[in-house]
């Protein structure tokens, strides 16, 4: 009976745990998210972007989290091989000095935590605030796992069952290797994985030597967690977490033949607790990041040979996605929704395409790029005809006035869709070949400002696929607060705009018209993408139908 409350206890821990360092990366993603692809792609060098990748692991509290960011980047040509496997080697390191501060002791810290987290995530409104408070809450809620999980070895600490498995492991130091590999893989997070084992160490549920294979293990177990993940991204993306394993792998493995060695010979003796465990995997990243750096670029090669690019496909296949409607088929109402829906995937998709490429477009000007660009437009409004004449013959026979009502709805939101590629097309566009020719360049406050509401709008476009697909309430309301957030953004920066004119700084007052111009077409692209939200807040009463006030007394 001991050990089953002892396993239960330990499961319900452990999946606590799990559950705080989510809490803590979706806080921190939906805050600062948008800005993640500038600070990847804009490293210089590899030092750079190892500095980078331990700064991106200390805000995710995840090194797998930075390393499928890495490779994403990879896959969209964003991102080289050099410094992307340099970025996540800095976040193999990051992910130990997170460690290292979570070991304290700071139970004194949870009450203040969880008053000053929930305080701002349950009574504010605005989205970094709100934000804020869940990342409180989430290492509130870490600090409080870690005493559970604690508290969850007392039961069973003086039975005759963990001593033995406990020993077993300290003896056989390949097997509990191979046990912390598959712990750090079945958590799906090395953080929790390696403070599990920091933690049971500290209490002396199991002994040094046990640990230390353990981490190591756990340390070439969370190098399967990325390449796991980015099974379905191309070759040469996929080649920068193939890389990370092969080094983190040869790198434990000498770590755990070179340490073990004289334990197994009784040369150490006893060594100290789990503090010292946690300075071993410190330094087993730390100097795995040195080691590896200067290899990085030629490491390249060898990766190319491993994992080439598969043949590409014959000149006359087409791979770009052709259209979901068939005019004049119609399947059952189920069928002809997803058909609908698909077809609105791939206007988005098109929308897409047409928006990512401005901000470099605001900095070269490049005159084919924008024609490119301008072109994808008559494809949009093909899209929006197809939909229109699709829902417009739809027979009335076998439909629901509900399931008609949404098709409908699908057709205004592609006339938004469209609305929104001419944003892009004919304004965007357009400034953006208008600075250039007037061989204008905006302060650098102003555009940080346009790039930070690029950014957010490439994230709104990314969410509002996802409420699209899955119709969810709660994505809705991200999608709506979202909208909220970017005219917030809007009009601070034209307000700050305003000021900049007041202090007579020559670069705004040359790109002035463009600049309050850009935001405002920003803001309308923006409307026009989060639309989608509309119809799920509506039918679940999460909107209103007018922000007037309709009961008003007479003054």
């Amino acid at each position: 009976m001991a050990i089953l409350t002892f396993l239960i206890s330990l499961a319900g821990a452990t999946m606590f745990l799990l559950f705080a360092v989510r809490m803590v990366r979706t806080g921190i993603e939906r805050s600062y998210g948008a800005s993640f692809q500038r600070l990847l792609t804009g490293t210089g060098n590899q030092l750079q972007a190892g500095g980078v990748g331990i700064g991106m692991a200390l805000v995710l509290q995840s090194s797998a989290a930075v390393t499928l960011l890495a490779t994403g980047f990879a896959a969209g040509g964003y991102l080289a091989f050099p410094a992307g496997l340099a970025i996540v080697l800095g976040g193999d390191f990051g992910s130990a000095l997170i460690i290292q501060i979570l070991s304290f002791k700071l139970d004194w810290l949870v009450p203040v935590l969880l008053a000053v987290g929930g305080y701002l995530f349950v009574k504010t409104e605005g989205k970094k605030a709100r934000q804020a408070g869940r990342i409180l809450l989430g290492i509130a809620f870490i600090l409080i796992s870690l005493r559970f999980l604690r508290e969850a070895m007392d039961p069973i600490r003086d039975s005759a069952f963990l001593p033995a498995v406990a020993g077993y492991l300290a003896r056989d130091y390949i097997t509990a290797f191979l046990v912390g590999a598959g712990l750090a893989f079945v958590m799906h997070s090395s953080v929790a994985a390696i403070l599990m084992c920091v933690t049971l160490v500290q209490i002396g549920a199991l002994p040094f030597a046990a640990g230390l294979s353990l981490v190591l293990g756990a340390n070439f177990g969370s190098g399967f967690i990325p390449v796991w993940l980015s099974r379905g991204m191309s070759q040469s993306a996929r080649r920068i977490p193939f890389a990370n394993l092969g080094l983190r792998g040869s790198w434990a493995m000498i770590c755990l033949l070179a340490m073990n060695a004289p334990f197994a010979a009784g040369m150490l003796g006893e060594a100290p607790g789990g503090q010292m465990l946690i300075y071993v995997h410190l330094a087993f990243n730390g100097s795995l990041l040195l080691l590896a750096l200067p290899l990085c670029g030629r490491i390249e090669p060898l990766m190319a040979r491993l994992l080439p690019e598969p043949q590409a496909p014959e000149p006359s296949l087409s791979g770009r996605p052709v259209s979901a409607l068939e005019p004049g088929v119609y399947g059952p109402p189920p069928q002809v929704l997803a058909n609908l829906k698909r077809e609105l995937l791939r206007m988005c998709d098109l929308v897409e395409a047409m928006f990512r490429p401005l901000a470099d477009l605001y900095q070269t000007g490049d005159k084919e790029q924008i024609k490119a660009l301008q072109a994808l437009d008559p494809e949009v409004n093909d899209c929006l005809s197809g939909i229109r004449s699709y829902v417009a013959d739809i027979p009335d026979e076998g439909f629901s006035k509900g399931e008609l009502k949404q098709a409908r709805e699908m057709v205004e939101y592609a006339i938004r869709l469209e609305t929104a590629g001419d944003v892009a097309a004919r304004r965007l566009a357009v400034l953006a070949g208008t600075l250039n020719k007037k061989n204008l360049r905006f302060s650098n406050e102003g555009w940080s400002e346009i790039l930070h509401m690029h950014e957010a709008i490439m994230a709104n476009m990314r969410l509002a696929s996802n409420v699209l697909i899955s119709d969810d309430l709660e994505s809705a309301r991200l999608l709506n607060l979202e909208k909220t957030e970017l005219k917030r953004m809007e009009r601070d920066s034209r307000k700050r705009h305003l000021k900049r004119l007041q202090r007579n700084e020559r670069y705004s007052f040359d790109t002035s018209d463009i600049h309050l111009e850009t935001l405002r077409a920003l803001r309308e692209f923006n409307s026009h993408v989060a639309a989608v939200s509309y119809p799920v807040l509506y039918q679940n009463g999460q909107l209103l139908e007018t922000r007037l006030i309709e009961d008003m007394e007479a003054t």
